[in-house]
């Protein structure tokens, strides 16, 4: 269904971008991703059992350096790889803002591979040349308009890219 819309969209002439999507918040309320117009946004799937949880340290510490400049980290729990989030959403929310600290846009658990993907990651995921999601703590950075422009890999800290993330915040 997902294809049949895109290619729908790409007949007729209007380019698709994150933009197009709604998520749901912790909270239960779904919204437009579309209220970010303008923002640099690095999209993560989380996980609160997994080895590579530390890096909600790293996020935070980024989304903290930059969301005064328009930088959003918007967080996906995702509990595929290995049941490493089975929590239920708010003691997710509570895990991370607890032990990390995280102020950053937390969202509903989804799934990011396979047939019942989100839409949002199986757009992201066709952005990146089909290239599926591996693990936890996969990050697609979008621009300001809404584009990818980089993804970077599970687990890769965010201390090894926050170069390329200001480049895109400060430009």
């Amino acid at each position: 269904m997902f294809d049949t819309i895109k290619e729908t969209i790409c007949k007729r002439g209007i380019a698709m971008s994150v933009y197009q999507f709604n998520v749901t918040q912790m909270n239960g309320e779904e919204v437009s991703l579309s209220k970010y117009k303008g923002k640099v946004l690095l999209i993560v799937n989380t996980a609160s059992k997994c080895g590579l949880t530390p890096q909600l340290e790293g996020l935070e510490a980024m989304y903290e350096q930059f969301k005064e400049k328009d930088f959003v980290i918007l967080g996906f729990p995702c509990n595929q790889f290995m049941m490493q989030d089975p929590k239920s959403n708010d003691e997710i929310m509570e895990f991370c803002q607890l032990n990390y600290g995280v102020t950053f846009p937390m969202h509903q658990k989804i799934k990011v591979k396979g047939k019942d993907a989100d839409p949002l990651y199986k757009y992201l995921v066709e952005q990146t040349d089909g290239k599926k999601i591996e693990w936890n703590f996969a990050k697609f950075l979008i621009g300001r308009d809404g584009e990818l422009i980089e993804r970077f890999p599970s687990k890769m800290p965010p201390s090894e890219f926050i170069d390329q993330v200001e480049k895109v915040v400060i430009n």
